[in-house]
């Protein structure tokens, strides 16, 4: 299922969500711009390599800095390709707006890189032997996620879901969908783990561990609102505006 939009029109303009998808975007041409080799190394150097940091004896013989833990951080700015990056800014473009709009902006970037940060140790600690840099914004993306579950129960997202060549659009709640999306997560991070490797591709515990730390985290950087339930007046609105 691919969410085409929610039905929580923002109120103001999201400009974190906007910087954000505009820094990703612009670090990853800067990413075509390199050559093999050098892009390579720049993946190795400033994506998260587990290894690096469970055994630094190795780490120190490869040739990475020592006591570097930037990469817990620039990871998150990295993509492995055009459909990682669009994905991955068009999930935030959905949900980033209506979050950001109840965090302010200051609090909702916070939150934001925190809840990377929670998914790229949680990708350390569940990969703690990979050698295989993992890149990419979902972990801060699906802390986003988390948090809009929590604060928008009673919205609903559009979604496309593909029969063969038949694009079938439908409604379905919030929580539904990103219930159904973590849990997704948990199955294929868990069913990744009884294969030979625990490397698939996808950095599965990543987004679960982001997932929470949104769920978990989020009341911390709300602004408080007072006269009405927190997602009362969103609701009331889009659904006064839908007619």
């Amino acid at each position: 299922m691919i969410p085409i939009r929610d039905t929580i029109p923002a109120r103001g303009t999201p400009v974190v969500t906007w910087a954000l998808i505009a820094v990703n975007a612009f670090v990853f041409l800067c990413e075509l711009a390199l050559g093999p080799e050098n892009l390579e190394q720049f993946v190795y150097l400033f994506g998260l390599v587990p290894a690096r940091y469970s055994h630094p004896d190795w780490a120190r013989w490869v040739g990475f800095p020592i006591d570097d833990y930037w990469p817990f951080v620039t990871s998150m700015f990295l993509h492995g390709g055009w459909m990682h990056l669009v994905g991955n800014m068009w999930t935030l473009w959905i949900f980033g707006d209506n979050v950001e709009e109840r965090m302010g902006r200051a609090r909702f970037l916070a939150f934001y890189l925190l809840c990377g940060l929670a998914a790229s140790l949680t990708h350390w600690l569940t990969n703690a032997d990979s050698t295989v840099p993992t890149i990419g914004a979902s972990g801060a993306i699906a802390g986003v996620l988390g948090a809009y579950f929590v604060l928008y129960p009673r919205a609903h997202i559009i979604v496309l879901f593909p029969v063969l060549f038949v694009p079938l659009f439908f409604q379905l709640p919030a929580v539904v969908y990103l219930a159904f999306w973590f849990l997704s997560q948990v199955f294929s991070g868990t069913l990744s783990g009884l294969g030979p490797e625990s490397v698939g591709g996808i950095a599965w515990w990543a987004h679960v561990g982001g997932f929470v730390a949104g769920v978990v985290l989020h009341r911390l950087f709300i602004v408080p609102r007072r006269g009405f339930e927190p997602d009362e007046y969103d609701i009331e609105e889009a659904w006064g505006r839908r007619g």
